[in-house]
């Protein structure tokens, strides 16, 4: 629609107004308007979208913050190395903090999901008044707005089905920021989950970028307690009940130690046999932990078993191979046939 330089001035201008006011011309303030009264109403809204994006920011992040209440302060946690406690006060304690920990990375989660809805909603309400400004008309984009959603029902399933799933998995509590998860062909620490996307960093530092409706399972490594296996391995000649007897004290030190004690759950269990291989026997020592603490423990615990069994002479099979050599006999100079003449 062109723009005609000597319309009267509408009553929300008021800049055209004031111009026509001053000059008692249409077209002065015609031009005064869209020079300087539309550019600053422009400019307005945007303002108002970066300031109420803001402040509904700032609002979400107090209620996570206050929904993260519930996680014990930290100097109650050091407990173990100040004051030893009993078994039981410090088994609860440790289940304390495993539950304050995934209430905070979930609070983190729903935080940051409400952040990107707040965001899009404003963009969508400001960017519409903005188009009504510059003159466009927004009834048919208002009126369009159902035809739109079914247009994206049809034409954007995937979108949709990422979003269905981004929102089962946030009240689900499948996965929240900061838990370790395996998606399948990616596995790594969750960085921002929103409605349509996961991201999460594997060992290697790779950002993986995973839709959501893409993800059939989810594996989660760090939800409310996790579990260090260690299996180990000795040989065939060794006493089964003596080596048992060892992974048992090995591993009830660890539970005595104070610099351990507040990653661990409960007192360590050895299973037993777990294997008979070709050239060695198996068995298991499981120790339950803190969320995403099971790959220290298991490391601090095989270096203590490779210490204990080198100290009480157990032998931890390795690959070895037999040679047979065949002596043979050396045929002496008077054994040998004559020539024949």
């Amino acid at each position: 629609m062109p723009f005609d330089m000597n319309a009267p001035c509408e009553t929300d201008e008021a800049i055209c107004q004031q111009v026509q006011d001053w000059t008692g011309s249409d077209q002065a303030a015609n031009v005064a308007d869209l020079l300087v009264g539309k550019p600053l109403v422009l400019v307005g809204l945007f303002a108002l979208l970066v300031v109420v994006r803001w402040v509904l920011h700032r609002l979400i992040d107090r209620v996570v913050r206050r929904a993260e209440l519930g996680v014990l302060p930290q100097t109650m946690g050091r407990l173990g190395r100040r004051g030893r406690a009993s078994p039981p006060d410090t088994v609860q304690h440790a289940r304390d903090i495993a539950v304050s920990t995934r209430r905070a990375q979930r609070s983190k989660t729903i935080g940051d999901l409400f952040k990107s809805i707040v965001t899009g909603v404003l963009v969508a309400i400001i960017g519409t008044m903005m188009l009504s400004e510059i003159g466009v008309d927004i009834a048919p984009i208002i009126a369009s707005a159902g035809i739109i959603g079914i247009a994206l029902g049809f034409g954007a399933q995937s979108l949709v089905k990422d979003f269905l799933s981004g929102v089962f998995m946030i009240v689900e509590d499948q996965y929240g920021v900061g838990d370790v998860i395996d998606v399948g062909e990616a596995t790594g620490t969750v960085e921002a989950v929103t409605l349509r996307v996961t991201r999460l960093r594997d060992l290697n530092g790779t950002v993986w970028y995973v839709p959501n409706g893409e993800i059939l399972r989810v594996g989660n490594m760090s939800q409310n307690w996790s579990r260090a296996v260690v299996d180990v391995s000795v040989a065939y000649t060794e006493d089964l009940g003596r080596v048992r007897r060892v992974l048992a004290e090995i591993a009830h030190d660890l539970w005595d130690d104070d610099d351990w004690r507040e990653l661990i759950i409960e007192e360590p269990e050895v299973t037993g046999v777990e294997m008979l291989a070709a050239t060695s026997v198996t068995l298991r020592v499981m120790v339950k932990t803190l969320p995403m603490e099971q790959w220290a423990v298991a490391r601090e615990l095989r270096q203590r078993v490779k210490a204990r069994f080198d100290h009480e002479g157990i032998e931890i099979p390795y690959a070895q191979r037999v040679v047979w050599q065949r002596k043979e006999e050396k045929v002496t100079q008077e054994e040998q046939p004559a020539p024949a003449e």
